[in-house]
């Protein structure tokens, strides 16, 4: 009896705690973050919608910009040197918090990029753009032109490590950091080490270390990497990127809230993944349904007239869906040059174009007539024109009896 209660009371409790942690796509999602944002990374589809294009402040999230630089400028066994504004930077750095490092001491690229993105130093920042770019002003130049070229049309970065502290006019989006973590995950090193849960690290003269990442979710339900940012202004930012059963979505929760324990970011992100999961499409267009109606002009009898017009609906062969959210849609219809003649219910004569940001798919249209259609239409027309064509021929047969008559009738005379 005890070990059926043990089970009945084990039951309910996996009930409750999973009847918590997934959410229902119909339900409003009670985020803590004042701004968040998932996207179908497949698709390019966007899911859920919370202040997206809000200017914000990424805080550590700058370092994937950062680690895409340094993934793009040097190879993972070059070495990179210890510079004096790294010395400088605050905690968190390897410096301080690790162990400290000598002004021109090196270290590995793949080294730096783990110190990066998983113990996220703000002094291995400041390395990378000394490095890199020079300077920082010039890296901070790099990073605005890579942000360009990758179309984060609302961003603007002035540091390598994201504190903003002495200046607001570091900045992104919301939806800009969904590009950005897109084309992080994309460049194979920085995959790779965001997906590292700790790495061994040591600079030419300094012992070895091991640092954890600080992405808490990693490789729960399915979190393949991201990376965690804080500063005062910023509040708790995290991106996160998911692959459950082969379909991948990225999520970013900006301005959460930072709790003594750091759970709250986390608890953010796992209500917008699993909302985003089982989030259903509504329908902007359901199937063999008329989208829209165009007239098209021919003519009644082909290549001689007279010419009429005729309206032909158009619809899809399958439902036209998108995610309901704060990005409106556009929507566009192609059908041009369309010979009345040729119309098959089974071939498209046109295209409907639905674009949602970044995300954009071709519908074919179809008729819902086909030529036979014409026909009906025009059954009296050509009824009378088969009348018409008969009598023709009755009095042109009738003329022809007559000519032939009268000819005889001459050669008969001409005899006699």
């Amino acid at each position: 009896m005890k070990i059926k209660n043990r089970l009945l009371i084990l039951t309910l409790t996996f009930t409750l705690l999973f009847s918590t942690t997934v959410f229902a796509a119909d339900k409003p999602l009670d985020l803590i973050g004042k701004a968040a944002i998932s996207v179908d990374m497949d698709t390019n589809e966007i899911i859920y919608t919370k202040n997206i294009d809000n200017k914000m402040y990424p805080a550590s999230i700058t370092k994937l910009i950062t680690a895409l630089l340094l993934a793009e400028n040097k190879a993972t066994t070059d070495n990179l040197t210890y510079t004096e504004t790294a010395k400088k930077q605050p905690a968190y750095s390897y410096n301080l918090n690790i162990h400290p490092v000598a002004v021109g001491d090196t270290m590995s690229a793949d080294n730096v990029m783990d110190a990066l993105l998983l113990y996220s130093g703000n002094d291995i920042a400041y390395m990378i753009a000394d490095n890199v770019g020079g300077d920082a002003e010039s890296f901070a130049k790099m990073m605005n032109a890579k942000a360009a070229a990758l179309g984060m049309k609302a961003s603007n970065f002035i540091t390598p490590n994201g504190l903003d502290d002495i200046n607001n006019n570091h900045y992104t989006t919301p939806y800009d950091l969904t590009i950005l973590g897109q084309a992080a995950y994309k460049n194979d090193r920085v995959k790779q080490s965001m997906a590292k849960k700790t790495s061994t690290i040591k600079s030419t003269n300094g012992p070895t270390a091991v640092v954890e990442n600080r992405n808490k979710l990693l490789g729960v339900a399915g979190n393949v990497g991201g990376k965690t940012g804080y500063t005062l202004k910023a509040g708790r930012c995290l991106v996160s990127i998911y692959e459950r059963n082969g379909r991948h979505i990225i999520g970013v929760v900006m301005n959460s809230e930072n709790d003594a324990k750091d759970t709250k970011v986390f608890e953010d992100m796992q209500k917008l993944i699993d909302y985003s999961y089982s989030a259903k499409k509504d329908v902007l267009h359901k199937k063999d349904t008329a989208i829209k109606t165009i007239s098209v002009p021919y003519k009644v009898i082909p290549l001689i007239g007279p010419e009429r017009t005729v309206n032909i609906p158009l619809e899809s062969k399958e439902d036209i869906t998108f995610y309901n959210n704060d990005v409106k849609a556009q929507t566009s219809i192609k059908a041009d040059g369309i010979n009345a003649w040729k119309l098959n219910k089974e071939t498209s004569i046109g295209t409907l174009d639905f674009k949602q940001r970044d995300s954009q798919k071709t519908y074919k249209l179809y008729p819902m007539i086909s030529k036979s259609t014409l026909i009906k239409d025009n059954i009296v027309i050509y009824a009378a024109a088969v009348i018409i064509l008969i009598v023709v021929l009755v009095l042109l047969m009738l003329l022809i009896v007559s000519i032939n008559r009268r000819k005889n009738s001459r050669g008969r005379r001409g005899r006699f």
